[in-house]
């Protein structure tokens, strides 16, 4: 621009049009966790894929997705992108790292049964897991996953009826 001209102040804008959001992101079932590169929680998830103890009748492209899901939420929370040790917790938090009880085992895999492929199945699952646990430091991490698997499989899931027995 020429010396002595200045750019108009900018004009008053409102987000007005159909797909704008408002001051704060939507929360509530379905709406799942905004935030950076979320999405780069499912490579993750194929990486550590291969170390994780499945059940029997359990596919990995079920887990893989509520594995991802879970990591994407909890990297949302601190405002980041997902990274590896986003995923173990979540792996952890399902006991796919080897530590889940046979009787915990059987109930998981009811209740990862066709995430794969069913987004409302998925969110239920990760929508269960409460940001306090996944803002947890390790110790307290490992210290609240035995609590939250007995919530999970009284009460939480009570379409699945009982537990099932070995």
């Amino acid at each position: 621009m020429p010396p002595g001209i200045a750019l108009p102040p900018a004009k008053h804008w409102v987000a007005d049009r159909p797909g704008d959001l408002g001051p704060r992101q939507p929360r509530g079932q379905l709406y799942g966790s905004p935030g950076p590169n979320v999405g780069y929680a499912y490579t993750l998830a194929e990486r550590a894929a291969g170390e994780w103890a499945l059940a029997t009748h359990e596919e990995r492209h079920d887990v893989i997705p509520v594995i991802a899901e879970i990591a994407g939420k909890r990297a949302a929370l601190f405002g980041r992108a997902p990274v590896m040790p986003d995923v173990s917790i979540a792996a952890g938090l399902l006991g796919y790292d080897g530590t889940a009880e046979p009787d915990f085992a059987q109930v998981r895999r009811l209740i990862v049964h066709d995430a794969g492929h069913d987004y409302t199945r998925r969110r239920a699952i990760v929508d269960t897991v409460p940001e306090q646990l996944l803002r947890m430091t390790a110790e307290e991490f490992n210290a609240s996953i035995n609590e939250w698997r007995h919530l999970t499989r009284t009460r939480l899931f009570p379409e699945l009826g009982r537990t099932p027995t070995m």
